[in-house]
């Protein structure tokens, strides 16, 4: 019997539970922790070691994405499964690029999650059907690197973690409460966004953080 230390990390009581549920049936597996925001999974994390953290995309607070590219700058040899609801060329290219192996859509859980949470234990990669399809078409191996980064505006990890606070009705003081730095270092952050996206206000930041599946629409 292979035994597997898992945490749950999704905003959504009964998603979470369901999530629970279905790993616990398999013989061995463990839901050791669960969280209800990205800062509570690196918590969670932090705390428990697991070897495969299962986290869903967009959370309050700190989205999946950023919340494991800081938990996997510490904690490297645990494997992520990450949950969405999205599967559009940018979401796909931003969580490969995390650090994450596994991308299950939502809507395809009930199917594939057990599969992609033994692939990604084995050290290997696994994708929902059609987003294994457009990884096929070979969009990450696009040549024109100018043209991808023309298309997608690289943004660091603190930016993103702004972006979603912002998007989720803060103020800037509250970010900087938030993130634990100062009003200025948070201006200065917004006005480098707004360089790198183009952005004029924001409910310009809302739709961009809602497009890319930064928060929940």
């Amino acid at each position: 019997m292979r035994k597997l230390r898992i945490v749950v990390a999704d905003d959504h009581p009964l998603m979470r539970r369901g999530i629970c549920d279905l790993l616990e049936a398999e013989p061995g597996w463990q839901v050791v922790e669960e969280a209800t925001n990205g800062r509570e999974a690196v918590e969670a994390v932090a705390k428990a070691k697991p070897d495969v953290l299962v986290i869903d995309l967009a959370m309050p607070e700190l989205n999946g994405l950023t919340a494991t590219r800081e938990i996997l700058r510490s904690f490297p040899k645990v494997e992520v499964v990450l949950l969405t609801m999205h599967n559009t060329d940018q979401a796909i290219r931003e969580v490969l690029e995390s650090g994450a192996r596994g991308y299950v859509l939502k809507s395809d859980a009930e199917q594939d999650l057990v599969t992609a949470v033994k692939a990604v234990s084995d050290g290997k990669p696994f994708f929902t059907p059609n987003v294994a399809e457009v990884v096929l078409k070979g969009y990450l191996y696009r040549n024109k690197k100018t043209e991808v980064k023309d298309q997608l505006p690289e943004l660091t990890t603190r930016e993103r973690e702004v972006v979603q606070l912002l998007a989720e009705g803060k103020g800037n003081k509250d970010v900087a409460v938030a993130m634990q730095v100062s009003v200025k270092t948070v201006e200065a952050h917004r006005s480098n966004i707004n360089r790198k996206l183009s952005i004029r206000s924001t409910s310009d930041l809302v739709r961009y953080a809602v497009r890319n599946g930064i928060v929940a629409p």
